[in-house]
């Protein structure tokens, strides 16, 4: 097999992961290639069905390719929602801050982990606001953020507690204070019901 012909078959989000690993291993010496793996694992995982994909063959080329050089892929195995949280952890100490700022997305990262990143540069906490692992007492500082997104993502976390909420329906953005009123909504719905 050439060059050419894996990314070509790469280009396929429905090649068989064994295949993926297989090419992973035959050509891990070749940037292009291990790009285009780590593109592949990624879009195969559904941010809304978090098992979709899953598989032993697929945790494997995952943390095979937490060590490779190219952040790129290390990019693509920090947000993917079937990294182990032993390989979270190592990446939450990658040089590159999009590399942490994905780790500080992803709902397997431990607790204790997202602890530490809260105090690492702002993109980085920045990712916190939407995981539904970051523990209640950041979220209420994250609550009072300038940056609108954040403020944003928290008012959608299904973690946001009532009191973040209350927070937030007051926000001087007017889509922030909706996405609050809808999250505050849910919840209240469901205690009703």
């Amino acid at each position: 097999m050439t060059i050419n012909e894996a990314t070509e078959l790469l280009d396929n989000v429905e090649l068989p992961i064994h295949e993926v690993k297989t090419i992973f291993h035959t050509f891990k010496d070749n940037a292009e290639v291990v790009g285009m793996v780590a593109m592949n694992v990624s879009r195969r995982t559904s941010v809304y069905d978090h098992e979709i994909g899953k598989s032993d063959t697929l945790v494997e080329l995952l943390i095979e390719l937490s060590r490779v050089k190219d952040m790129g892929s290390r990019w693509a195995v920090a947000k993917n929602h079937h990294t182990p949280a032993h390989i979270l952890t190592q990446l939450a100490l990658d040089e590159i801050n999009l590399v942490r700022a994905l780790v500080a997305t992803n709902p397997n990262t431990p607790v204790s982990v997202l602890e530490t990143l809260f105090n690492d540069e702002k993109i980085v906490r920045d990712g916190l606001s939407g995981n539904i692992h970051t523990p209640s007492h950041l979220l209420l500082i994250l609550a009072d953020d300038s940056d609108k997104m954040v403020r944003m993502r928290i008012a959608e976390n299904p973690s946001a507690t009532q009191e973040i909420l209350e927070r937030l329906l007051s926000d001087e953005d007017e889509d922030v204070k909706k996405a609050a009123h809808v999250n505050w909504e849910a919840k209240n719905g469901q205690k009703n019901e």
